[in-house]
């Protein structure tokens, strides 16, 4: 019988990378990286460029944290943010991508647990998707 370690107990996160710019999500992707950190699992990340691809996913259950761009169109992360806590009745954790620093208040108004204004910065977008990680283990 081959012993399992605890790390490969631990299921794999599943991250949600919403923008209807390709290079937007990978920039997102590259800045976590697929082993963000010791105390976390491998992040899978699931890519998609609609609202209502976002609203299925999280519907489905699909999702441990939903990095959402607030400059997408025609459907915005910030509006999608506020439908999934209005409507969904268990929402991940959000953290919306404004368009600069000063839009943080569009984020709380979205009741998303993060924002992080472009252009992405590794070391900010980590300090904030971590924690939010972190809480739903």
């Amino acid at each position: 019988m081959t012993e399992v370690t605890p790390a490969e107990c631990r299921a794999r996160l599943r991250v949600l990378v919403y923008s209807d710019n390709t290079r937007t999500r990978r920039q997102v992707i590259q800045a976590l990286g697929p082993s963000p950190s010791a105390d976390l699992p491998e992040i899978d990340y699931r890519e998609v460029a609609t609202g209502s691809m976002v609203i299925a996913c999280v519907d489905a259950g699909d999702v441990d944290l939903a990095v959402l761009d607030g400059e997408a169109t025609p459907e915005g992360g910030m509006g999608i943010a506020k439908r999934l806590r209005d409507e969904m009745d268990c929402c991940p954790p959000v953290l919306v991508l404004t368009g600069r620093p000063d839009d943080a208040w569009l984020a709380r108004w979205s009741r998303a647990d993060a924002a992080v204004p472009h252009p992405i910065d590794p070391i900010r977008l980590a300090e904030a998707v971590f924690p939010l990680l972190r809480k739903g283990r």
